[in-house]
């Protein structure tokens, strides 16, 4: 008898990616759940009830490529191939160019969402593959769409998302195994409680990964959510850019990791 599917998880410790695994495993899921900080995952697992057969915690940060892939193909050696890889994990801070130190943060940003997300699905691309089945979810963001002053290294990480997926989604079609981009608008979660600016159609963590789950289970290849932050983003890619730089002159900036600025 086979067993029950498994989806793998990264950022799974708070925010998006708990409540994923959350709705995944009320769809019957066992789960892979990966996050710098292994034991908050495992208390939240007790604290929902999950049976601890239908659960296991690796401990891994994205941007450690030799980390990933290793608790990868630990998953594939204790679990098995999973039918879903989630690359939610990571991160959003401001950037100033001027400020020599965002440089870094700039690094560690593109570190976590681009070369993370390329490290995450690794171990499982190729038995996926062989299989010729699977689904391999990239967590971009609305904000790769168009840039915002302040946002300079993060909107450019989640446009960079959303190319790659869209690359890898070709190279993955004569195979049979899925890729799936979900753009988040602005969700309830630790990420964006600390955001200086109105945060329009925002959502709840929980309604987010209700839909995000359809349009995984359906195998969309692009997903908005919500639906009114996809006409958004529509309007975006088309607005001239003098209109879009009036539009966005004066807007609050996102917070730099010196939160005093």
């Amino acid at each position: 008898m086979r067993a029950d599917p498994l989806v793998f998880i990264t950022g799974a410790s708070s925010g998006i990616g708990q409540a994923l695994a959350a709705r995944f495993h009320g769809a019957g899921y066992r789960l892979a759940l990966v996050a710098r900080r292994g034991d908050a995952v495992t208390h939240w697992a007790a604290q929902a009830g999950i049976d601890p057969a239908r659960f296991a915690v690796y401990v891994a940060d994205v941007r450690d490529v030799a980390a990933i892939v290793a608790v990868g193909r630990a998953c594939i050696e204790a679990q098995g191939v999973p039918d879903v890889v989630i690359a939610n994990a990571g991160i959003s801070v401001g950037v100033d160019t001027a400020v020599l130190a965002d440089l870094e943060v700039m690094r560690a940003t593109f570190e976590t969402n681009n070369l993370g997300m390329a490290a995450t699905f690794h171990p499982f691309v190729a038995p996926m593959c062989e299989r010729r089945s699977g689904t391999l979810v990239g967590v971009a963001s609305v904000a790769g769409i168009r840039g915002l002053p302040g946002h300079g290294a993060y909107c450019s990480s989640k446009a960079a998302v959303i190319s790659y997926c869209e690359s890898l989604r070709g190279e993955m079609r004569p195979f049979g195994v899925k890729v799936v981009t979900i753009v988040p608008g602005y969700v309830d979660t630790p990420l964006t409680q600390g955001n200086r600016y109105s945060m329009p159609f925002l959502i709840g963590a929980g309604d987010f990964a209700d839909r995000a789950w359809r349009a995984i289970e359906a195998g969309t290849s692009w997903r908005v959510i919500p639906w009114q932050m996809g006409v958004v983003a529509r309007l975006l890619r088309v607005l001239p850019d003098a209109w879009f730089d009036r539009l966005v002159a004066g807007r609050p900036r996102k917070r730099r990791k010196d939160a005093a600025q």
